[in-house]
């Protein structure tokens, strides 16, 4: 394998990973600054309304869009199972 291919493998790897991670991420933010917001404006400073939210959210976004993760996933893993006599020699 030369520089460039491995180079090439890392770019396709970090760019799925980034898509997969993408939703999850943008869910949790956007629900952190609006508990922040409502914290801030209410002054509740428990933590467990902060935590217990952001951790329910991720869990339901994790449940509604695993088909399309795994399909992403597998569809990576076809691609580079298809190329794989490239990686070879």
């Amino acid at each position: 394998m030369t520089p460039d291919l491995v180079a090439e493998l890392m770019r396709q790897l970090m760019r799925e990973a980034m898509i997969l991670a993408a939703p999850l991420l943008i869910a949790a933010a956007a629900l952190s600054f609006a508990l922040s917001l409502v914290q801030t404006l209410t002054s509740l400073q428990d933590q467990s309304l902060t935590s217990v939210p952001r951790l329910a959210a991720i869990a339901l976004i994790l449940l509604a869009g695993m088909p399309w993760f795994l399909e992403r996933m597998a569809a990576y893993t076809r691609l580079l199972l298809g190329d794989f006599h490239r990686y070879l020699g």
